[in-house]
């Protein structure tokens, strides 16, 4: 058996962040500079600070962080970038021992062991959303498939097929309409236990941009395991170029399905590209986005999802649920829900597929439908 994590390249969110000549990277998303996925995503326009602040005279820090299980890297603008980077490495680390499942006494390690427990701000934060986002995904997002995961190995590296009848019975405990909620305290069904990996970088990296604030930077970008999230613009005023893995040619970091030009947006993607086992009996590869309705890996015809957002928990949450439900479902709840998010897909045919409003800002060498409010064309 073998497994495949995407590893962000962290000389290259450096160099493209500079407004340099950049290369590319191999993970889900990364910022570049120039070159493929159309040129005409040069149209990322200026803004009036590229014609008065020279971007060689703007102060920038720059650290590689280990946390959450990911590599990295956080990248800031201005004459406070060295305070405001040590700030967010700090509060990385403090998230980190609150929410990893991998530490004993973390917050939701201890709910696990004890079955509840009371919520720290963060936490009931981080579940609330989770909550809803099971509402409003028909379950797709479930913070409660931990022991599911656990089963197939993808927390602890010892991958196995689960045995049907072990399966079955994990399966039905899980759900979070299970879990009561009361306040800032929660309570877990019998067997269940939660993990909000799901929605735990993106939280993270939406916090981060609250931090920027406090330190008036020119702008920042901040890399958690290939999520990238941009605050404010480039140095020169220009958009912030994220280029989005090809899943369909993951080993080369350089192929991108497209690229996307934003400021002040989070752009998170979810593929079964990203942690994947292969099964020695069977030749079989499973991957690690589960089906809370199945227990198995998803099979919904996506190979990969981004969603665009203000807010990067959403983002974060919604690109493992629309990779759950499929491209008509997830066309079908932005329709319903997307004031706050945009979505680009790929299937397996290789068709790629994008939100009416991002339409403008996204470049891709490959034939691009669109989804409106009307279908997709």
């Amino acid at each position: 058996m073998k497994r495949k994590c995407m590893i962000l390249a962290l000389c290259l969110i450096l160099a493209a962040c500079s407004s340099q000549p950049g290369s590319n990277s191999s993970a889900g998303v990364t910022t570049v500079s120039g070159g493929s996925a159309g040129e005409a995503a040069e149209s990322a326009g200026e803004t009036e600070t590229s014609k008065t602040v020279d971007p060689s005279q703007i102060p920038s820090a720059s650290a590689d962080i280990f946390a959450m299980d990911t590599y990295m890297t956080v990248t800031c603008y201005g004459k406070r970038a060295e305070e405001a980077v040590a700030a967010a490495q700090a509060e990385i680390e403090r998230l980190d021992d609150l929410l990893s499942i991998g530490k004993a006494e973390s917050e939701i390690s201890r709910i696990n062991r004890d079955g509840s427990g009371v919520m720290s701000e963060d936490t009931n934060t981080m579940v609330t959303e989770a909550l809803r986002l099971y509402d409003t995904t028909g379950g797709a997002f479930d913070i409660t498939v931990y022991p599911l995961m656990d089963l197939w190995g993808f927390t602890t590296g010892k991958f196995a097929v689960p045995d049907a009848q072990e399966l079955s019975a994990l399966l039905a405990q899980c759900g979070s309409d299970k879990l009561t909620v009361n306040g800032d305290t929660i309570m877990l069904a019998e067997g269940q236990g939660i993990d909000l990996g799901g929605i735990a970088k993106g939280y993270t990296s939406g916090h981060l941009m609250e931090i920027f604030e406090e330190y008036d930077l020119v702008g920042a970008v901040v890399s958690l395991g290939g999520n990238v999230q941009c605050y404010r613009t480039k140095t020169d005023g220009s958009l912030w170029r994220c280029g989005i893995q090809d899943p369909q040619d993951p080993e080369n970091g350089s192929a991108y399905l497209g690229v996307v030009s934003v400021a002040d947006r989070a752009v998170i993607t979810s593929g079964a590209y990203e942690s994947y086992f292969v099964d020695e009996a069977t030749g079989k590869t499973y991957h690690h986005i589960l089906d809370p309705k199945t227990g198995y890996p998803a099979e919904s015809g996506l190979l990969s999802v981004t969603v665009v957002s203000t807010d990067g928990m959403l983002a974060d949450g919604l690109s493992t649920s629309c990779y759950v439900m499929g491209l008509e479902q997830s066309a079908e709840y932005w329709r319903n829900y997307g004031a706050d998010f945009d979505l680009i897909l790929m299937d397996e045919n290789g068709e790629v597929y994008v939100t009416e409003p991002l339409s403008g800002q996204f470049t891709s060498d490959y034939k691009v439908h669109v989804i409106s409010q009307e279908g997709i064309s």
